[in-house]
């Protein structure tokens, strides 16, 4: 019984990422800590079935041309190492028991980011749009920026999508939109993969939830992105930030 439990929370979430476009572990870690799963074990599942449920949209979005490639480099030349030592660190406490609150504080700031990120997107975005900056600078910017994300997305499972995004908008703005979301994909697919078999290795992974996640979601991100067209996304993006902003408070002061 708990299967379908678990593959009607991966068809929530999915439906929910297709209509809204917000990564789904913002969605997806809060859920199965509702469950009851512990922090590890929620946050290196999401991992996994977020790499694997991503794999498909970047082959898509590469075809049609809309991943740069030299920005994707030079994002993950900082995550991946990044993620690595974070997986590393997490190592030497032995125990899961003994990090448990460092992925639940973080996860609370993670989800609190993305939830400003989400309410105030078009204000942080808009005043940069007459600035230039040299390609160069933005290349360093954005590989110290995959350093951030590497521990962060690590240690919470949020933030590949909404925060990656929100960063090459802020430093690339002359990037069309289905670049940035092609190339931030393109990104978010190794990073995920590399912090989930981290965890796999750690022991942070439920196989038989995995599989019912992704069971659950991938064909109801499918059906979310053709509703979402009938739904203003002026409506739904703000409550789902409200809805991430309250969980954020709580994972950070309760």
């Amino acid at each position: 019984m708990d299967f379908i439990w678990y593959i009607l929370a991966g068809i929530g979430v999915g439906f929910a990422v297709g209509m809204t476009g917000v990564g789904g572990g913002s969605l997806m870690t809060p859920l199965l800590l509702m469950f009851g799963f512990p922090a590890n074990i929620a946050i290196g599942t999401d991992l996994m079935y977020a790499g694997i449920a991503k794999s498909t949209g970047v082959v898509m979005h590469a075809k049609q041309g809309h991943v740069n490639w030299k920005i994707m480099r030079s994002m993950a030349a900082g995550s991946l190492p990044a993620s690595l030592l974070t997986i590393w660190g997490l190592s030497k406490f032995h125990a899961p028991e003994n990090y448990q609150t460092i992925l639940t504080s973080s996860l609370g700031v993670m989800l609190v980011a993305t939830a400003v990120v989400l309410i105030f997107k078009k204000k942080l975005i808009n005043p940069v749009k007459t600035q230039t900056r040299s390609p160069q600078k933005s290349h360093t910017y954005i590989f110290i920026s995959g350093i951030v994300l590497g521990v962060l997305v690590t240690l919470t499972s949020v933030g590949a999508g909404a925060l990656g995004t929100a960063l090459m908008m802020l430093l690339f703005p002359a990037m069309s939109a289905r670049n940035i979301v092609g190339t931030d994909l393109a990104h978010a697919v190794p990073l995920t993969l590399v912090a989930g078999l981290g965890h796999l290795a750690l022991g942070n992974v439920d196989y038989s939830l995995l599989v019912a996640l992704l069971i659950g979601s991938i064909p109801a991100i499918y059906v979310g992105t053709k509703v979402a067209t009938r739904v203003p996304n002026k409506v739904l993006q703000p409550l789902l930030a409200s809805a991430l902003m309250a969980f954020g408070l709580k994972y950070l002061f309760f």
